[in-house]
């Protein structure tokens, strides 16, 4: 466990992995928020491990993160499209050549900027990807392409008082979704905010609502992420 650069047939990317105890499972991709992969995210890859996937989360800011809103949204203001979309594909190829990963096909979990990113991917490499759980972010409409070819499942977890995402954009996306027959659960959480599931934000930290959230998400992967091909 810990920060490494991992090889795949696209180049090589640098980030945190965690692998379980066994030394093997289901490969999990780790998209972080806004705030750069700092020790909460790298804690969720070692949470991932003990539940049995190799959780890998690149590190799309190159070592910088933040604690402040304005930090954070300067650090996403210089973070380069070309760039973060290589070094996201080449973390779906790594993980997909990883000789502890398990499966050809891993999931991938998105927080806000990462939730972004997610979609995308899943748009990008339709056929890569078993399963796909977004915390509190879409595209907002940003869905040229749709997603009649995506083989993967949606898990979705939405705060019910969100700054940054409106309740129709949640909508549109679960409808888009559904439109083109994939299969897709979304939660709200009432009185959370954007950010809830993070314990590092106090001011949005919602516990109960957390820890539901991450039974949900275990309980997806688990079904979705069989080690198969």
């Amino acid at each position: 466990m810990g920060i490494v650069e991992l090889k795949s047939p696209e180049g090589s990317v640098q980030g945190y992995i965690a692998v379980p105890k066994k030394g093997h499972g289901p490969g999990v991709l780790v998209l972080h928020a806004w705030w750069g992969l700092n020790d909460f995210f790298k804690g969720l890859c070692d949470r991932l491990a003990t539940a049995g996937f190799v959780a890998f989360a690149p590190d799309l800011y190159g070592g910088a993160t933040a604690s402040t809103r304005d930090g954070a949204k300067a650090l996403m203001s210089k973070l380069g499209e070309r760039e973060a979309s290589e070094d996201i594909v080449r973390s779906v190829k790594a993980l997909q050549v990883h000789p502890g990963v398990r499966g050809k096909r891993p999931g991938v979990i998105g927080f806000s900027l990462g939730a972004f990113w997610a979609l995308w991917l899943a748009q990008e490499l339709p056929a890569d990807l078993s399963a796909v759980v977004l915390f509190y972010g879409t595209r907002e409409g940003n869905y040229e392409r749709g997603f009649a070819a995506t083989k993967a499942a949606f898990l979705g977890h939405f705060a019910e008082k969100d700054e940054f995402e409106s309740p129709a954009s949640v909508q549109e996306l679960e409808k888009l979704l559904r439109t083109n027959g994939r299969d897709v659960t979304f939660y709200t959480y009432p009185g959370t905010s954007h950010w809830f599931f993070e314990k590092d934000r106090p001011d949005a930290y919602d516990s109960k609502a957390a820890d539901v959230a991450w039974q949900r998400t275990t309980r997806f992967l688990k079904a979705y992420l069989t080690g198969e091909s």
